[in-house]
C-alpha cells in the first residue's frame, strides 16, 4: 500500500486533502523558494513544485507517492508572498478592478517506481475596485502575509473576488481536479 505524503507545510492544502477524506502525511521540504524572473511564469511554479517534491521524495524507502505544489499571482509579472505590510497594500492595489491569474503548479512522484508528472492549473480571477481603507483593514487582520498575491480567496479577501473562471481550489493552493485526474490516470488512485 503507497503512503501519501505531501511536500507542503501550507495549512490550506492540508485542509484541501482532509476534506477529500484522504489519509496523507506531511513531510515539508527545506528548499529555499528562488524564483527564475527569466522563464515563463508557469514554468516557475512547476519547477518550485517539483523541487519541493523530488527534496522530500529523496529521503523516502517505503513506497509512497510525494506530492508538492507552489502557487503563484501573476499580473503583469509574479506576485509571490508579500514581505511586509506596504508590500502587502501594494500588491492589493494593484489587483484592484483587475482581472489576474492563479497558477499552482504540481509535481508528483512514485519513489517505489520513479515516475513523475508535472503539470499546472490555471485560473484567472475577477477582482472588484477595493478602496484604500478596505485594503489597509485587510491588510491589518494578517491574512495576506503568507499567500501568494497577498490574499486568500478562501477567507475575508472573498468579498474583493467578482467571480472566477476555473478550479476554486487553485486559487486555495491544490488544483483538486488537475490533482485527481493525474492520480487517476498515471498513478491509478481515485480520491473517492
Amino acid at each position: 500500500m503507497y503512503k501519501l505524503i505531501l511536500a507542503s507545510n501550507s495549512p490550506r492544502r492540508k485542509e484541501i486533502l482532509e476534506n477529500l477524506g484522504l489519509k496523507f502525511s506531511i513531510i515539508t521540504s527545506d528548499i529555499e523558494e528562488k524564483v527564475n524572473y527569466n522563464i515563463e511564469p508557469y514554468r516557475v511554479a512547476c519547477n518550485l513544485a517539483y523541487q519541493k517534491a523530488k527534496s522530500v521524495s529523496e529521503n523516502i524507502t517505503d513506497p509512497a507517492i510525494v506530492i508538492g505544489a507552489d502557487t503563484i499571482v501573476i499580473l503583469d509579472k509574479i506576485l509571490g508572498k508579500p514581505q511586509n505590510s506596504e508590500e502587502a497594500y501594494g500588491m492589493l492595489r494593484s489587483l484592484s478592478g483587475r482581472t489576474h491569474e492563479v497558477v499552482t503548479g504540481i509535481a508528483i512522484i512514485d519513489c517505489y517506481h520513479q515516475q513523475q508528472v508535472t503539470d499546472y492549473e490555471v485560473t484567472k480571477v475577477h477582482f472588484r475596485e477595493i478602496n484604500d481603507e478596505e485594503i489597509k483593514k485587510y491588510v491589518e487582520t494578517g491574512e495576506p502575509m503568507d499567500k501568494a498575491g497577498a490574499y486568500g480567496i478562501q477567507g475575508k479577501a472573498s468579498l474583493f473576488v467578482k467571480k472566477i473562471e476555473g478550479d476554486y481550489y487553485n486559487v486555495v493552493g491544490l488544483p483538486v481536479f488537475k490533482l485527481g485526474k493525474i492520480m487517476h490516470r498515471y498513478f491509478n488512485m481515485s480520491f473517492l
